[in-house]
């Protein structure tokens, strides 16, 4: 999940810089839920002492 914000936030940066900001905007959001997911599931997989999930 780490993987897809990094990839969602360098698109907003490169789309802000280039003047799309509606799809920064979206790009962004979809990149912040990206990592709330990737730390939900770092922590879960922590507590139940799982490699994977």
């Amino acid at each position: 999940m780490f993987s897809w914000a990094m990839g969602f936030l360098i698109f907003a940066i490169v789309a802000g810089v280039l003047g799309f900001s509606g799809i920064a905007g979206t790009a962004s959001s979809i990149a912040y839920i990206c990592f709330i997911v990737g730390i939900i599931a770092a922590i879960y997989m922590f507590v139940t002492g799982r490699s994977r999930v």
